[in-house]
């Protein structure tokens, strides 16, 4: 029986039947079988939004997932409402981004790095939890919630400055809203605060430009440089391990093609099933923290 791939759209609710993956291993008769296919090499890691979850981050498809509408990148250089939107929100999303402590699965991995059998790790978060754990050799794919970009001249400021910038600008704006800790945050530092008319958004210092967090938005394609060095840090590996993605946009499912293409063994760790089951050399369908942190005391032995 072929392997069902999951195609949902962002905004589309979860099929639920996918969760756990009928046609993997569990995490007691995988575990043999991964190590036997990473024991001795030096592993390039790709992690999702799964390693994630466990520090309260939610996700965009993994099982009890919400329907979510995340802006994409043309609605938001669209327009100024939109931006005004966005950002109104983003006050109160990334300050809960950077409030997250990394889970289990981060730690399992800083072990794995510090032995030296994790070459690097290239991630689709923005959250820089593998960065906030300690781990070193990291490509953030995506971006970070920690830095904001100018479209027009390219200057990058830090997040907080601009934090202090937009407070100063909306005076009042938050008076009588919810605490923070009753908003319903996303994935991607967004927030659901409702009314966000009249919130005024700051341009660009240097160049008067449309200033966009520094990460990759959805209709957008990640950065070629951050392409390439993932690209880099795959073909120098001996396998790729996959933990926490469901690798249904080609952004991270291109990393497990071009693995597979180049005969580097590819072991897939997820609950639920992947776009890229079909390439892996080992699928197993567990908890992602508990399984690396198993992992990571098997390999360091």
């Amino acid at each position: 029986m072929p392997l069902r791939v999951l195609r949902a759209g962002y905004g589309a609710p979860v099929d639920e039947s996918l969760f756990p993956d009928p046609h993997a291993l569990n995490a007691r008769d995988g575990l043999p079988r991964v190590l036997e296919v990473l024991r001795g090499k030096q592993i390039a890691v790709l992690t999702g939004a799964g390693v994630s979850t466990p520090s309260g981050i939610p996700d965009y498809r993994g099982p009890g997932a919400k329907p979510r509408s995340p802006m994409t990148y043309q609605e938001f250089m669209g327009s100024v409402a939109s931006r005004r939107h966005y950002w109104a929100r983003n006050q109160y999303g990334w300050h809960f981004v950077a409030r997250a402590q990394p889970s289990a699965a981060h730690e399992a991995l800083v072990r794995l790095e510090a032995a030296g059998l994790v070459d690097g790790i290239i991630t689709q978060n923005i959250d820089r939890l593998h960065q906030k754990a300690g781990s070193v050799a990291v490509v953030d794919l995506h971006g970070t919630y920690a830095w904001v970009l100018c479209t027009s001249c390219s200057s990058r400021f830090p997040r907080e400055q601009v934090s202090r910038y937009l407070d100063e600008l909306n005076p009042g704006f938050y008076d009588g809203m919810a605490s923070a800790d009753d908003i319903e945050y996303a994935p991607d530092a967004d927030a659901t605060v409702e009314h966000t008319g009249g919130f005024r958004v700051w341009d660009c210092p240097v160049c008067q430009g449309v200033l966009k967090p520094d990460v990759v938005f959805f209709g957008e394609n990640a950065p070629s440089h951050r392409v390439a060095l993932a690209r880099r840090l795959v073909a120098r590996s001996e396998a790729l391990l996959v933990a926490g993605s469901s690798l249904t946009v080609n952004s991270g499912r291109r990393f497990v093609r071009q693995a597979d293409r180049e005969g580097i063994p590819v072991v897939i760790v997820n609950h639920g099933v992947t776009g890229g089951d079909s390439m892996a050399t080992v699928k197993v369908d567990a908890p992602v923290g508990e399984f690396l942190t198993d992992l990571g005391e098997h390999l360091t032995a």
